[in-house]
């Protein structure tokens, strides 16, 4: 069975990611989506909230799960006996930060490999960081997130 990770902060998921992880889950037999904590980022949303926004957003696709990691992604790569990471890119700084992660994750996880996804156009301009600043501006953003994370985000 071929299992890859898409792994993330999803400080909310946002469609971009939902259509990354939809690509995927046609690739591969299974499919995790990693909710990972990064230090250096404050979230806006708990570890439950994101799950749960997670879930909702996925629970169309029948072989994909949801899990939440403090760990390293290469050893949680590692201990779910993935092949392989996927990342979207949305541009050129995504991609030269994903590169080096790529290579970072393959020496620690040699038997993982890594696979970009250009973002679909129409959502090439579409973060988490973004979102929630529309969201504070008190901008429309149905467009770009599940209705659940956009109630959220209204609130």
């Amino acid at each position: 069975m071929k299992i890859a990770v898409v792994p993330g902060s999803f400080d909310p998921v946002t469609l971009g990611h939902v259509d990354i992880i939809r690509r995927a889950s046609v690739l591969f037999d299974q499919v995790i989506v990693a909710a990972m904590v990064n230090p250096e980022k404050q979230y806006c949303f708990t570890a439950e909230q994101r799950i749960s926004f997670l879930k909702d957003a996925v629970k169309d696709l029948s072989n994909v799960t949801v899990e939440y990691s403090e760990d390293m992604l290469y050893r949680f790569v590692t201990e779910k006996n993935a092949c392989a990471i996927v990342k979207g890119i949305r541009n050129g700084k995504d991609s030269e930060y994903e590169m080096w992660m790529a290579e970072y994750n393959r020496e620690h996880a040699p038997n993982c490999d890594t696979l970009l996804l250009p973002a679909d156009k129409s959502l090439a301009e579409v973060s988490s960081t973004a979102i929630k600043q529309m969201a504070n501006d008190g901008q429309d953003i149905t467009a770009l997130v599940t209705p659940m994370v956009a109630a959220a985000l209204t609130k």
